[in-house]
C-alpha cells in the first residue's frame, strides 16, 4: 500500500492502515469484543499456517487432491476449521462471518478459502457453511473471477507440476 510518501509492505499493517483512514467503513467489528477477537484470528491466520501455506499452495484455477496430508498440514487444517466453527458459533446472531459481517478477518481467511476449494477439504458443519458463505461473497468472487482472468501463467508454480510426483504416485495405487 503506498499513500503519499508512506509504503505499507506487510497485510496485517495495510490493514490496520487501511481502518485508521476508513473508520467509517468499519473494515473491523464495531463490538469491543469481536473486534478483538478479528484481530486475534487475523493475526493467528498473518503469523502461522505456514505448513499450510507450503504444502498447499495458491492457486485459484485448479481442482486436485494432494493426499495423504502431512501430520503438520493436517494440523493446520484443523486448527482453522476449529477458528471458523468457534468463531461462528460465538458470532451466528450477529451475520454469516467470522465476526458477524463481514470484515477484515475474513479477508485474511479468504486465500486459505481458495486453498480449501483448489484442494478439496471439506469442513462439516458450522465452518463447511462459513466456506461456502465466504467463497460466495462479492469481494471473494470478485478476486476470484480476476484470478481466472489472468494470461500470465508460471506453469513451474502450478500445483499439477508443483505435486506431480505425488499425484502420479496416488494414480498408481
Amino acid at each position: 500500500l503506498v499513500d503519499g510518501d508512506t509504503a505499507v509492505w506487510d497485510s496485517l499493517a495495510i490493514a490496520e492502515t487501511l481502518a485508521e483512514h476508513f473508520p467509517g467503513a468499519e473494515l473491523w467489528p464495531a463490538d469491543a469484543a469481536a473486534r478483538a477477537e478479528a484481530r486475534a484470528v487475523s493475526a493467528e491466520m498473518h503469523s502461522g499456517f505456514g505448513t499450510l501455506r507450503n504444502e498447499m499452495t495458491m492457486c485459484i484455477r485448479e481442482r486436485l487432491d494432494v493426499r495423504p496430508w502431512s501430520e503438520g498440514l493436517a494440523g493446520n487444517i484443523r486448527r482453522v476449521e476449529e477458528i471458523w466453527t468457534d468463531s461462528r458459533r460465538r458470532h451466528a446472531n450477529a451475520g454469516a462471518f467470522l465476526c458477524g459481517a463481514f470484515s477484515l478477518a475474513d479477508a485474511f481467511y479468504a486465500p486459505v478459502a481458495f486453498r480449501f476449494q483448489t484442494y478439496g477439504v471439506q469442513p462439516r458443519g458450522v465452518a463447511g457453511e462459513y466456506l461456502a458463505a465466504l467463497l460466495d461473497h462479492p469481494f471473494v468472487r470478485e478476486w476470484e473471477q480476476a484470478a481466472l482472468a489472468e494470461k500470465e501463467i508460471i506453469e513451474a508454480d502450478e500445483p499439477r507440476v508443483l505435486y506431480r510426483d505425488k499425484l502420479e504416485a496416488a494414480a498408481r495405487r
